[in-house]
């Protein structure tokens, strides 16, 4: 979603060019946009750090819930299905978007790899 919002602002700037003859004016909506996309970038920020904090599984535990599924249904595809398609007729899972889920999830965990080799991640 970050990435999305941060995207859009070009465009849109693009189009004032286009719409509003006055350079300041222009400059100012621009300015004004990309302040509140960063308004709403830190407020997701936020969001996602009570999340990660709350003491209920069903609210912090999604993220690794997530990639558990991922993990299992890539498990099936790669190791499991075609050992039992020597025997049987299974089931394919279609991968792609469990793939695409997964490459975000261990990105994210690259960066916290990447926070406390740094020293600066937050231990419980």
């Amino acid at each position: 979603m970050l990435a999305s919002l941060s995207a859009l602002i070009g465009p849109v700037s693009a189009i004032l060019d286009k719409v509003i003859p006055d350079k300041d004016l222009r400059e100012k909506l621009s300015h004004e946009i990309a302040t509140m996309a960063d308004k709403q970038m830190s407020a997701q920020i936020e969001v996602n750090k009570i999340e990660a904090a709350h003491k209920s599984l069903f609210v912090a535990g999604w993220r690794p819930a997530c990639g558990w599924v991922c993990i299992s249904a890539l498990a099936y595809s790669t190791i499991v299905s075609p050992i039992l398609g020597i025997w049987v007729t299974v089931p394919e899972v279609d991968t792609s978007l469990l793939t695409t889920v997964l490459m975000g999830m261990l990105g994210l965990g690259a960066m916290r790899t990447f926070e406390k080799t740094q020293g600066v991640s937050r231990e419980k």
